[in-house]
């Protein structure tokens, strides 16, 4: 028979209460007893009752994430550290991929399935501004990504300008001057895509090089084989460049497997920077130099901020906007100066 509360009760030697104090972490417990209990629930493995225990509270002890693909490197990263930080706070996490669809996103805002969790940590990618007003959900919620700003609930998203400004300083300072982009998207201003490209852009007018419309190569999506597309595109147009910018970190992988295909030297004749601080940029050959936009942070301040508006009991407040640091990680295929001289 499973275990019960009773009997955790009676072998930790406490009050049902004290038991269901620890269970759903209230503070004021003392440590030697905590202890106790928790020792008691790993002796007995017992498992709370969900059920139970959201009509007792109003709450379920899990939270849904919504991402657009989970095939897509970035987001399956987002969603582990998702995971781990609400394991950690002792909450589980019930993962949505929306396919990046606006309709698919919509419905997701509006299903009944989100009833089973305390609030949603949402990744829009094919909303867009005008969708803000569909963010105001009677659930508390938090927005990742870069497809909504001004939205009504927390957003927690990266500095997708100034990290890109950064990423085009350095290629600059290593004395790259035709720096090619690959992943733009046609007519984007709020997204991704258009925040990155305008970094772009700021660094260049900075310095005093001039933008060429002909060494930007447009994507879809962000995948690989886009990657590979969009360099194949610049080398069939026999436009010169030293370095490629992939507006993210699969799009640099792909680029950088069709410039060594055509022969050419990565790092030496073309630099190559990705943006997004994947793990596994570490292992390619030559290892990626690439923006790491704190996407760490982002999960787990997506988590503590969301299980924050779930905790409160008094007026929600106004929603916040809160940005994540970002930094160079310095690589073999983009090497700064001082990384050759070393």
């Amino acid at each position: 028979m499973a275990s019960t509360l009773h009997d955790v009760a009676r072998l930790a030697g406490v009050s049902i209460k004290t038991v269901s104090n620890v269970i759903n972490d209230y503070p004021h417990i003392r440590p030697a007893t905590k202890a106790r209990v928790e020792q008691a629930i790993a002796d007995l493995g017992y498992t709370p009752n969900l059920t139970a225990r959201s009509l007792r509270s109003g709450r379920t002890g899990a939270i849904a994430l919504a991402v657009p693909e989970l095939a897509l490197s970035y987001f399956a990263e987002l969603a582990a550290a998702v995971i781990e930080a609400a394991d950690e706070a002792g909450v589980v996490v019930l993962v949505e991929q929306t396919g990046g669809d606006r309709d698919r996103e919509l419905e997701l805002l509006r299903s009944p399935r989100l009833q089973m969790t305390d609030g949603l940590i949402f990744s829009a990618l094919g909303m867009g501004q005008d969708d803000a007003e569909h963010l105001e959900r009677p659930y508390p919620l938090v927005l990742l990504g870069e497809r909504i700003f001004d939205a009504p609930v927390d957003h927690v998203t990266m500095r997708n300008v100034e990290a890109a400004r950064a990423a085009t300083e350095y290629l600059l300072a290593s004395g790259r001057r035709r720096i090619a982009v690959v992943g733009a998207h046609p007519g984007e201003v709020i997204g991704s895509a258009g925040l990155r490209l305008r970094g772009y852009r700021e660094a260049l007018e900075a310095a005093g090089v001039p933008y060429d419309d002909s060494i930007i190569s447009e994507t879809t999506t962000w995948h690989r084989s886009n990657g590979a597309r969009g360099m194949r595109d610049l080398l069939d147009r026999g436009v010169t460049f030293d370095a490629v910018f992939g507006l993210n970190d699969t799009l640099a992988l792909g680029a950088m497997r069709v410039l060594q295909e055509a022969g050419i030297r990565v790092p030496e004749d073309v630099a190559v920077m990705g943006f997004d601080g994947l793990d596994e940029a570490q292992y390619s050959i030559p290892s990626l130099t690439t923006v790491d936009p704190g996407q760490r942070w982002i999960a787990r301040t997506a988590v503590a901020t969301l299980l924050e508006r779930i905790r409160r009991t008094d007026a929600a407040g106004e929603p916040r906007l809160l940005l994540a640091d970002f930094h160079i990680a310095e690589r073999e295929s983009a090497p700064s100066e001082a990384m050759i001289g070393a």
